[in-house]
């Protein structure tokens, strides 16, 4: 039986496809080992937003020649769409596969001898943007991500992702829900809905079909999913129906993740975002008011070109006194083929790793408080398979992460805890509660 192994780089998206490409392999008779099982097949794939695209996957690829000198190693992903002549460079590259053959890969393998160059598969971008294809991620019992949106048609400065992965499209809702009510079949308790610009849900054939609200409503009606969690939402498209409707809603868990970018209005104009701050505010302001104990996730974006230290300083306050619960810092760099890159005020780099600093403390800070908040109540956690020094780990429907003594009868089941205390490296101590929820 011939071997593929994989190697993702880059975000959630990318780990629901590497599943699915996983998939066609097996089902063209191939046997998924781990990286250093001496694959006979590399597939990586690749992110073109996180810095060091080209470097990282250098490594990756050498990495594979090391534990198996002969294997055929195919590059897909956002970069490969980018930059294919690029990675076709790369030593000990056989393959590389643009956004729309990426999952036909299994028809382009046919023959696993090197090649003395690199062959390149890829067409224009513009070629693959009416072409949705689903995916979702199995592996880990306790939660799946599944894609329902790919592509975007926001055209902010920093960003590749338009370039990479074409316009934005979606599934049709019956797609979804059945896929849901599948992937609640096989066991798992959480679905954790993807895409690129998800709140964009609903484009087919380039035209709008549906909207998000409606794929939401159609989604809580899935039997044996217990909970789902939506992983990013613009805040021009997290409309109040869809906070009113989560706050009583029957499986979406009380937890946001809304990409800001930046608290000064003027860089959100550098960056052609579709709001300003006010409207972030509002949007805070509205999910608090009807689930005061909801998990509030920010995107911010350090060192854009233009950002004076004063307009950081306008973001860092903005963020100290909105009512959220953790960050995720991105320092900006460089990108080809974006306005971004040619736009004058660039940020020293050491000034852009001072301020992604004082916004990493924040962000502890802030996890902290909400952690705090959150302590002598009662709540229901989904335990996952991980075992380190003795505990296991879980998290909250509003994404507090706990640890309890490790119980292999406790794996991908819902436990009633109540949430004791903070530990020295920041998860909760909780205890069990003898009264199970009586479950609906």
């Amino acid at each position: 039986m011939k071997k593929v192994a994989f190697y993702t780089l880059g975000c959630k998206l990318n780990f629901s496809e590497t599943s699915t490409i996983g998939r066609l392999f097996t089902d063209a008779g191939y046997a998924v080992v781990d990286f250093q099982d001496q694959a006979d097949v590399y597939v990586i794939n690749t992110c073109s937003v996180t810095e060091h695209a080209d470097k990282k996957c250098r490594k990756v690829v050498k990495e594979a020649l090391k534990y198996s000198p002969n294997a055929f190693v195919t590059i897909v992903g956002c970069y490969a769409q980018l930059k294919p002549q690029e990675i076709a460079e790369i030593e000990g590259v056989d393959m590389v596969l643009g956004a729309a053959e990426k999952f036909r890969i299994v028809e382009y393998i046919t023959d696993l001898t090197k090649q003395p160059k690199a062959v390149v598969h890829q067409q224009n971008i513009e070629k693959v943007n009416h072409n949705f294809i689903a995916s979702y991620s199995i592996g880990d019992r306790t939660r799946t991500f599944l894609k329902v949106q790919d592509g975007c048609d926001y055209p902010c400065t920093y960003c590749t992702i338009p370039l990479a992965r074409g316009a934005s499209r979606s599934d049709t809702i019956e797609n979804v829900v059945n896929r849901a009510r599948m992937i609640a079949e096989g066991g798992v308790k959480e679905i954790v809905l993807t895409g690129v610009n998800l709140g964009d849900f609903g484009i087919r054939n380039g035209g709008r079909e549906d909207k998000f609200f409606d794929l939401v409503k159609a989604l809580d009606e899935v039997e044996g999913i217990e909970r789902i969690r939506i992983s990013s939402i613009e805040p021009n498209l997290l409309s109040n129906e869809i906070i009113e409707f989560v706050a009583g809603s029957k499986r979406f868990v009380p937890h946001f993740h809304i990409p800001l970018q930046s608290g000064s209005d003027k860089i959100l104009g550098l960056m052609r975002r579709r709001y300003r701050r006010d409207l972030y505010v509002e949007r805070v302001a509205k999910i608090k008011e009807v689930m005061p104990h909801c998990c509030i996730g920010v995107d911010v974006i350090v060192g854009f070109p233009g950002e004076t230290k004063d307009d950081f300083l306008d973001t860092y306050q903005f963020l100290n006194q909105l009512d959220i619960s953790y960050l995720h810092v991105f320092t900006y760099s460089e990108r080809e083929l974006t306005a971004a890159a040619e736009m004058k005020g660039v940020v020293a780099g050491s000034e852009r790793n001072e301020r992604s600093k004082m916004l990493h403390i924040l962000s502890d800070k802030k996890r902290r408080a909400f952690y705090q908040s959150q302590i002598g109540s009662d709540a229901e956690v989904l335990f996952e398979a991980d075992q380190k020094m003795g505990y296991m780990h879980g998290f909250t429907k509003n994404y507090v992460k706990v640890r309890a003594k490790y119980d292999p009868v406790m794996v991908n089941e819902l436990k009633a805890v109540k949430l004791l205390e903070i530990t020295a490296d920041g998860e909760v101590e909780v205890a069990e509660l003898e009264t199970a929820y009586a479950h609906h």
